[in-house]
């Protein structure tokens, strides 16, 4: 049975290789949270938040900010 240093060697080492393993799959959670990112295109001019859809945007528009007036945009949706 592996003791102390090699225990401590052995389970790095395994470490590494699954960390390598999952870099190649792709899914990290780096990689989904920067997609995520990319979907969230449309920014609240009050705000700051982001939506990705103009549906979206124009329901936090009116339950959010219900006393600002309707950017001309979000009119006709």
């Amino acid at each position: 049975m592996a003791r102390g240093q090699q225990k401590l060697q052995s389970q790095a080492k395994a470490a590494e290789k699954l960390s390598k393993l999952k870099k190649q799959q792709g899914h990290s959670a780096t990689d989904q949270k920067k997609a995520a990112q990319k979907a969230l295109v449309h920014v609240c001019a009050i705000c700051k938040a982001q939506m990705p859809d103009p549906k979206t945007y124009k329901q936090h528009f009116e339950n959010k900010h219900p006393k600002n007036e309707l950017p001309e945009d979000l009119k006709n949706i």
